[in-house]
């Protein structure tokens, strides 16, 4: 049972500090008064002419991001089997290979619903 001390504490330790951060620790350092200048979209000395609220963006963008994001993180579990391919043998092959599957068709399937056409 000892083995699992500090698992345990590291574990309170990693769920216990959010907590403190979000709800001890930011009220203090926190702003109360709202300058007029921190109010501003930008800080660059130029006055705006419209304020942040009239113009739509578009989600697209977003939508990208996070596709990009999502398939660049996954590309990354790649390397780690590209490395170690043989030591893993036929096991790692197919779990690479349902792997590429599963990234192959959230691909196609984000194809399919256009979410990576621009027009």
């Amino acid at each position: 049972m000892e083995n699992y001390v500090p698992i345990l504490i590291f574990t309170i330790v990693a769920a216990g500090f959010p907590f403190a951060t979000l709800l001890l620790i930011t009220p203090l350092v926190r702003a109360f008064k709202l300058d007029p200048a921190k109010t501003e979209p930008y800080e660059c000395g130029i006055a705006s002419r419209t304020t942040a609220f009239e113009h739509r963006f578009s989600v697209r963008y977003f939508l990208v991001a996070v596709i990009f994001v999502v398939f660049d993180v996954e590309t990354i579990f790649l390397f780690p089997w590209a490395i170690n391919h043989i030591g893993l043998g036929w096991f790692g092959f197919i779990e690479m290979s349902i792997f590429l599957v599963i990234l192959f068709v959230g691909y196609w399937y984000a194809l399919k619903r256009k979410a990576l056409d621009w027009a």
